[in-house]
């Protein structure tokens, strides 16, 4: 099913480890993973691409599909895409938590929501010198190492009184996956719930109920077990929504199938072990 395509990822340590889940290589062939439905995920991403083009195209029909040649960056996205790999894969990449791009981009977090832009409007000439040397790694092994040290190379100071609320209280949303109440959150930290979503929206992009909502359906996806029969509605209260029916309506929202659609794709198709492209992207058949 999965042709050659490996993927080579590891988690940087401290301080980047704050702001990145993990650095990665792709590369190979991409077999049954050519073309990829791309749901919301708690993810921001920088994608330089060493091989052949990959077209993206926005669940947004007014959008037109863009082809990702060079480096490219991308926020967080709150609607799905497609992404469709070419025959030659070697794409290298930072995937950043949420939060990640704030202390190494200098374009506000919500200019990049929900769009893709070219690297070198974000970063300069130093996104092309960055290319040339994941293009000259002498092994793939070499090629995350290479991207957490030119990330070390751009954190800058100490982060701003905003970022650091937002750290402090999205690590909640992280680890409840969006189960945190917004009033919670920001009773915790001492602020106004206002407060806080003029923060999130200023380091994230999208407001903190937002966020969660995305980190709830990540834990969705991340529960279903294709190859059993799935209990929708106890697994709604497993993973924090209302009900089995608001479960149905973020699942058609952010992939645009039914669960039940969903599972007959994943029996077709199932996941392959350990391989994170499958953890939350899905065929297109």
């Amino acid at each position: 099913m999965t042709g050659v395509m490996t993927y080579a990822g590891e988690r940087p340590g401290p301080p980047l480890d704050l702001f990145v889940d993990d650095v990665y290589v792709l590369s190979g062939a991409p077999g049954a993973r050519r073309r990829l439905n791309v749901p919301p995920m708690p993810s921001a991403h920088l994608l330089v691409n060493l091989g052949d083009p990959v077209v993206l195209r926005d669940s947004d029909a007014a959008a037109p599909p863009l082809v990702l040649e060079g480096a490219w960056a991308t926020g967080l996205w709150t609607r799905r895409f497609t992404i469709e790999y070419g025959s030659g894969v070697r794409v290298a990449g930072v995937h950043f938590k949420p939060w990640g791009l704030a202390p190494f981009a200098p374009l506000p977090p919500g200019e990049l929501r929900d769009r893709w832009v070219p690297a070198d409007a974000v970063w300069g000439p130093a996104i092309d010198r960055l290319r040339d040397d994941l293009a000259a790694a002498a092994s793939a092994e070499a090629m995350p190492r290479l991207l957490a040290a030119w990330l070390r190379s751009r954190l800058g100071p100490p982060s701003s009184r905003g970022l650091e609320l937002v750290h402090r209280t999205a690590a909640d949303l992280e680890r409840s996956w969006g189960s945190a109440s917004v009033a919670h959150l920001a009773d915790r930290a001492g602020v106004s719930g206002n407060r806080l979503a003029a923060t999130y929206a200023a380091q994230v992009g999208v407001g903190p109920k937002r966020l969660a909502r995305i980190y709830r359906f990540a834990h969705l996806m991340l529960s279903i077990d294709a190859t059993r029969p799935v209990r929708w509605a106890d697994l709604a209260r497993e993973v924090g929504y209302f009900d089995q029916p608001h479960l149905i309506n973020d699942f058609r929202g952010f992939t645009g199938l039914t669960p039940s659609d969903y599972l007959a794709l994943r029996r077709r198709m199932p996941r392959e072990a350990g391989f994170p492209l499958d953890l939350g992207p899905m065929p297109v058949e």
